[in-house]
């Protein structure tokens, strides 16, 4: 597989899961997403830096049996979705790959986000580019912890010369999260990796998202303006284990959105959903059923 500009982006393994959708999103790239339910009210998952759409399987599953339909993306520049051709991931690009989405589904979407996602949404709706029911924030709000954000972009960073197994893959995801159980089977990580030209496996986004511009100094002014303009029915998720989001930054962002409300997963870190996700779907269910209950929609059906 090769990008708009030619260069590689590694070969998917076998046993890879095919996108249900492939959505033409902006500046020439498409978005794949994977469906769950074919009725109800629309939630769209969006997930965080490094992850795929594949991070909210049990979560649109779940969604999609309480009567909504869920889809989950993967962002520009990772898992099945197309790499930016001029390598533009900055927040601009991210939210006009949401708005293009938004209209392409013509209806007003749940928006649910984790960390990057999270972000996208907010500054979305914050800055009225879209129109959405309601917005759930999975561990993230305009002030998280630089120590935190380090965290993940050198896990980000490791290995630029890729793997030369999958156990090396497996044990540098267990390094990264040593709450949970190492995987015994590996065939899971086919979908978090390519093997390329040389032989080696390297993560399956662009190297040239760990280029894009972060700018605490820049970043909370401008999601703390977008927060202001918060008038939708708004969940606010954290990980009680979160390096992230800690609970002085989700307690910031309640006091500047009062009208919020907020679940805090005592035993989940940054990733909440994947940590916990029974617990995780039951907070987004309870919220949901009084901001957007499936009954307004109609029946659904899981797939």
């Amino acid at each position: 597989m090769a990008d708009a500009a030619g260069q590689s982006q590694g070969a998917r393994l076998e046993g890879t899961p095919d996108p249900d959708m492939i959505i033409p999103a902006s500046g020439g790239v498409d978005v794949a997403a994977d469906t769950f339910g074919d009725s109800g009210p629309l939630v769209f998952l969006q997930h965080g830096g490094g992850q795929t759409r594949h991070a909210w399987k049990g979560a649109g599953q779940d969604l999609a049996a309480a009567g909504y339909r869920a889809v989950s993306l993967d962002a520009r520049g990772h898992g099945d979705s197309s790499w930016a051709p001029d390598g533009d991931y900055s927040t601009e690009a991210l939210v006009a790959d949401l708005v293009a989405v938004v209209a392409h589904f013509g209806e007003e979407p749940i928006l649910v986000g984790a960390s990057m996602g999270g972000g996208t949404s907010l500054t979305a709706v914050g800055e009225g580019n879209v129109v959405a029911k309601a917005l759930v924030l999975v561990d993230t709000a305009p002030r998280i912890e630089v120590g935190g954000v380090r965290k993940i972009r050198d896990f980000m960073s490791q290995a630029p010369d890729g793997f030369a197994t999958l156990e090396e893959v497996a044990d540098a995801i267990a390094n990264y999260q040593p709450h949970r159980d190492r995987p015994r089977k590996l065939d899971g990580l086919a979908k978090n990796v390519r093997l390329w030209p040389d032989g080696r496996y390297r993560w399956h986004w662009d190297p040239a998202f760990m280029k894009r511009r972060r700018d605490m100094a820049e970043r909370i002014p401008r999601q703390e303006a977008a927060a202001d303009n918060l008038t939708l029915p708004t969940l606010l998720v954290r990980g009680g284990l979160s390096d992230v989001l800690s609970e002085e930054g989700a307690q910031a962002f309640l006091t500047q959105v009062p009208h919020a409300t907020y679940a805090n997963v005592g035993d989940a870190a940054h990733m909440v959903a994947g940590d916990r996700n029974d617990v995780f779907v039951s907070s987004v269910l309870d919220f949901l059923s009084t901001v957007a209950p499936p009954q307004a929609d109609g029946a659904n059906s899981s797939t």
